[in-house]
């Protein structure tokens, strides 16, 4: 009986100790993170990291973790650190798929390569530069497309959509400035190959247009009158779709003047 005794009063020791670590516990965790969103309030992103880093590494199954990792990534965004808030925003996703805020983590894994520049308004003198910007946007429009699939009534959906609208013309935009710069160059075949690909990918928007006048030229400059001719008549048929006169070959002399407002 006395043996009893002393293993219940040991037991009941035990779970004391317990239940007082596991207040320490959740009290470190909320100090940790109270203290991590401190510093994002005041703009200081590299004290937020680091708290957020380490609420995870000794916490990482606690209440708080998840909310830190998102927390992370965007304190990685607001630093401009793309690779890592992008990392990051990644795996929150593939770790906590039904997470309550994961909608708002595929928003911002889009405003992660989301750049309203993106390299893409500009002349284009260094293409495979100007694919790597294009990746981005890429990337961006597919984080934002899966928002709106998954959550069509989340409240990052209008904004995903207006987003999603500029990147699709930006893109269009830019595969037609570099069919432009290929027939400046006369890589005619490079030309009509990039603008043949605005017509399959982005055929709703204006550049659709604008690469097959680039069609016109390049099949001129190769000699292929087929093609040129078939270009020229689509070309023709959506000019006059929307009311506007139809489109001519352009001459020798003035052949490129119709891009020079990219400049």
């Amino acid at each position: 009986m006395r043996h009893s005794l002393a293993l219940i009063f040991v037991l009941l020791m035990l779970i004391a100790c317990s239940t007082d670590k596991n207040l320490e516990d959740a009290r470190s965790a909320t100090e940790m993170y109270t203290q991590g969103m401190e510093h994002m309030k005041n703009g200081e992103y590299e004290k937020a990291i680091k708290s957020f880093e380490a609420l995870q590494s000794h916490f990482p199954y606690g209440r708080y973790a998840q909310q830190a990792q998102l927390e992370t990534a965007y304190a990685y965004f607001k630093q401009d650190e793309t690779d890592s808030a992008y990392s990051t925003i990644d795996r929150f996703i593939k770790q906590y798929p039904n997470n309550v805020h994961v909608d708002y983590a595929y928003y911002l894994k889009g405003l992660i390569n989301f750049n309203e520049e993106l390299g893409l308004l500009g002349d284009i003198t260094q293409p495979d530069m100007a694919e790597l910007d294009a990746r981005s946007a890429r990337e961006s429009f597919d984080a934002f497309k899966e928002l709106l699939a998954r959550f069509p009534d989340s409240k990052y959906a209008p904004d995903s959509r207006l987003r999603m609208q500029y990147l699709v013309n930006a893109l269009a935009r830019h595969e037609t400035q570099i069919a432009a710069y290929y027939l400046r160059r006369g890589a005619y075949v490079a030309a009509a190959s990039r603008a043949n690909r605005v017509l399959s990918e982005f055929p709703q928007t204006w550049s659709a247009r604008d690469a097959l006048q680039i069609m016109v030229q390049a099949y001129d400059a190769m000699g292929m009158k087929d093609l040129g001719n078939d270009a020229q008549r689509v070309l023709n048929l959506n000019i006059a779709k929307d009311g506007l006169t139809p489109a001519t070959r352009p001459s020798p002399q003035n052949k490129v003047r119709w891009w020079q407002f990219w400049k």
